[in-house]
């Protein structure tokens, strides 16, 4: 009777605690690439936290919803592109607000059509790219209307060229980037009046030598035709602080579908030399979810580290300020956790925030121990403090031993420290072949030099011991020769003479 009560007992604990136990499995399996390129599955680096839609809010259910931005306070600004109109949520994820109507500058009440694309300035100016309009809408803090950028005006733009922003964003000196419809030679740019003033992030196409003097000999109407720009789709950006533009866009190489362009427009980004910044380094050629990642959106995290959501396969790749690799989670499916249609990333606070157009929600994942130390290791090495990224990396290697990236991170501390015989031992551990390379030379220096020194103070103490050797032996032949001539002489007759 008592074995009866107790297998109940423990079958009723079990039922209580296994909802807690599923919840904490992923939907997903987490991996990333070893030096071999051969996918390697790691400890979840972020977990499903929430599911939001309309439903759940008094806005009512969203439709097709593009793009969303989130403030410093905390404030969410949804794009609800079906439903014309901008949704706001405080930072539980309450309902706030609608905005879906405003008064223009001609004093006439003015509505979206189709907006897909926000961004929150520093200033606290909304823009809105209000898509079906062909305008940029710019709005205060109270949801004035400030000013409106549309039908921009240049040489460099074709004739029949129709504005169609999908995608805004803004610099800390009010420069406007917007990525418009069927717009392939690079991001609009925009003074702060909203002047046109040229594209960011044009691919320019590097012409042979034939090519040159082929152009030399054409006619203009022919040069005019001749394509010196490689067509860039780009689909999502972000700037950091210091006005530089993370972008994503579509290659259909798999090789790069991240940018980051400087003030001049210029692609700046680092690239590791292990991992290219494609995404997926292996998928199908046909069927479903065939081809390379389709990044459209990228999500800059600060202190170096910028993740890009992938909409063929739903996932989230995150690289360091080096173009490193560190982890990729995520999937396409129904299941809680998992996406339909992601179209859009964003941050709050330590948690991601992915906007599905299909399923008419915002996913919400919170990082594990696992990923907040890769995170907060990241961090610490980009900020220059190597002995708490030493420690940091350490703790990543308690749970995940295989990590090749932990030992790269501990021997780069190394090596910026100056401990160069642990920087060689932990870079081979991780396969680092370029940051092995520097060390170990200067390791084989460090060697070079004690051991030339220790060379060095054999040879003085050899020809010391030398000099010391022929005054010795040289003053031992005086002595005798001293000793030969004062021995006294014997002669035939008499006594004793000295000379």
């Amino acid at each position: 009777m008592k074995t009866i009560i107790k297998s109940f007992t423990l079958i009723f604990l079990f039922s209580l605690f296994l909802p807690t136990i599923i919840s904490a499995q992923a939907p997903y399996q987490s991996f990333t690439y070893d030096y071999w390129e051969d996918p390697i599955n790691i400890p979840d680096p972020y977990l499903p936290e929430d599911t939001i839609t309309g439903q759940d809010l008094e806005s009512g259910s969203f439709s097709s919803p593009q793009d969303f931005a989130v403030t410093e306070e905390g404030h969410i600004y949804i794009a609800d592109t079906g439903n014309h109109r901008i949704v706001i949520l405080d930072n539980d994820y309450e309902f706030v607000g609608i905005i879906d109507e405003f008064e223009n500058d001609e004093g006439e009440l003015d509505h979206f059509r189709n907006p897909s694309g926000l961004y929150m300035s520093e200033k606290n100016e909304l823009y809105i790219a209000d898509t079906n309009n062909n305008r940029i809408v710019v709005l205060d803090n109270q949801f004035n209307f400030v000013k409106s950028i549309q039908n921009p005006e240049s040489e460099i733009l074709e004739e029949n060229f129709v504005f169609t922003p999908l995608k805004v964003s803004v610099d800390y000196a009010d420069r406007v980037y917007v990525i418009s419809k069927n717009m392939y030679q690079g991001i609009m740019s925009f003074d702060e009046f909203g002047n046109f003033t040229g594209f960011s992030g044009t691919i320019n196409v590097n012409l042979s030598f034939t090519e040159k003097v082929w152009r030399l000999l054409s006619t203009k109407e022919q040069r005019a035709r001749q394509i010196l720009y490689i067509p860039t789709e780009f689909t999502g950006m972000d700037i950091d602080p210091d006005g530089f533009i993370y972008t994503s866009n579509i290659d259909a190489e798999g090789l790069q579908g991240l940018r980051r362009l400087n003030p001049k427009g210029q692609d700046v980004i680092k690239q590791s030399v292990r991992n290219h910044l494609g995404g997926d380094l292996f998928y199908r050629s046909s069927g479903d979810y065939s081809g390379p990642s389709a990044f459209v959106d990228v999500l800059y995290r600060g202190r170096g580290l910028y993740s890009a959501l992938d909409s063929k396969r739903g996932r989230i790749f995150t690289y360091d300020d080096e173009g490193n690799l560190l982890y990729i989670f995520g999937g396409i499916g129904t299941q809680r956790g998992t996406f339909r249609q992601p179209v859009a990333l964003e941050m709050l606070g330590d948690k991601l925030l992915v906007l599905d157009a299909l399923n008419n929600s915002i996913l919400t994942f919170a990082p594990t121990y696992y990923g907040s130390l890769i995170n907060e290791a990241t961090g610490k090495r980009f900020e220059g403090d190597e002995s708490e990224t030493v420690r940091l990396w350490e703790e990543v290697l308690k749970l995940d031993a295989n990590n090749e990236f932990a030992y790269n991170g501990i021997g780069k501390s190394y090596l910026t420290s100056g401990d160069n015989e642990k920087a060689v031992e932990y870079l081979s551990r991780g396969r680092d072949r370029e940051y092995y390379s520097i060390a170990y030379k200067r390791y084989r220096n460090e060697r070079l030099k004690e051991s030339f020194s220790t060379i060095l103070t054999i040879l003085l103490i050899t020809f010391i011991a030398y000099l010391v050797f022929r005054w010795l032996k040289q003053n031992n032949k005086l002595k005798k020769r001293k000793l030969k001539e004062e021995k006294p002489i014997k002669l035939k007759e008499g006594g004793d003479v000295h000379v």
